[in-house]
């Protein structure tokens, strides 16, 4: 008998049928693939959506890494200001504090400069108002849209020494009241007149209260056009205090009405007794030396 410790053993294997050579790679492929482009549009969208501040972090991050562990801070975007929040708007280097959009300075002088556009086309497509164009002085000022409409020696707009309206300056002002009704701004209104005294003296009635009671019919007509009560911010009287031509200031063109279309910013500075308003963290303050206060004298 064989030593049976010496036969051979046979293995068999049975082979399964059925695409087993394609193997299952490809789907740990497309899963890192699908994984990788979630992640891409997840950090386009994050990106999109953040601060002008943030994102200058994000950069100064990878360049300074211990900025914040040195100068202190919630992140590498914030101001080196003691004050917290950062920048006053997108534009700023520093701070992430994105700024209101409805305080937004150049919307709102677009909407100045559409004003001042349409009311020179009121002006021009009227005959009657044609002839006054030269009469009418439209510029924009950082208070807002400034409208002074100035005496002619030829062409008054009061009665002499009185505030009694003519008719055209009346049909002026009721044009002027529809086109400033298309903004909510609101108006300041001052008098001005030439250096030409009084000849009761600054005891008597003077150039200060004809210059206000002229402010005073220049609002009434304005209302009476259409314009809202509520949109008179101001009416003040400043005599001859501003004259318009300094080089001679008994001059035609020194007797005017002015009307400011006042900027959110020029009227909150009036509301707050000329304290100008705090924009974002700038520290509230005075206003510039050289600018009025509300009712004051300049």
């Amino acid at each position: 008998m064989a030593d049976e410790s010496q036969r051979p053993i046979i293995v068999k294997r049975i082979k399964k049928g059925g695409h087993g050579h394609h193997g299952g790679a490809w789907k740990i492929a497309y899963a890192d693939f699908v994984t990788a482009m979630m992640a891409f549009f997840l950090l386009m969208w994050l990106l999109g959506s953040v601060s002008q501040g943030t994102l200058d972090g994000i950069a100064e991050y990878f360049k300074t890494p211990l900025k914040v562990a040195l100068s202190g801070g919630q992140g590498a975007g914030d101001a080196t200001s003691v004050i917290k929040g950062g920048g006053t708007d997108l534009t700023r280097k520093a701070g992430q504090v994105k700024k209101s959009p409805t305080s937004d300075p150049a919307k709102e002088k677009a909407q100045l400069t559409q004003l001042q556009q349409k009311i020179q086309k009121t002006i021009d497509a009227s005959v009657q108002l044609k002839v006054y164009k030269n009469q009418l002085k439209l510029e924009m000022t950082p208070e807002g849209l400034r409208i002074q409409i100035v005496d002619d020696q030829n062409r008054p707009m009061f009665a002499s020494g009185s505030s009694t309206l003519l008719p055209a300056t009346s049909a002026l002002l009721q044009a002027l009241a529809k086109d400033l009704n298309q903004l909510p701004n609101r108006l300041s209104i001052s008098g001005h007149t030439d250096s030409t005294p009084y000849s009761g003296g600054l005891g008597g009635y003077s150039n200060w209260e004809l210059s206000a009671d002229r402010a005073n019919a220049a609002r009434r007509e304005l209302v009476a056009g259409s314009l809202g009560a509520d949109k008179v911010l101001r009416v003040v009287g400043l005599a001859d205090a501003d004259p318009l031509i300094h080089s001679d200031v008994f001059a035609a063109e020194n007797r005017r009405i002015t009307i400011v279309v006042l900027n959110k910013e020029a009227e909150q500075t009036i509301l707050n007794d000329g304290v100008k308003p705090a924009l974002n963290n700038e520290p509230i303050g005075p206003i510039a030396p050289g600018t009025p206060a509300a009712g004051a004298k300049p």
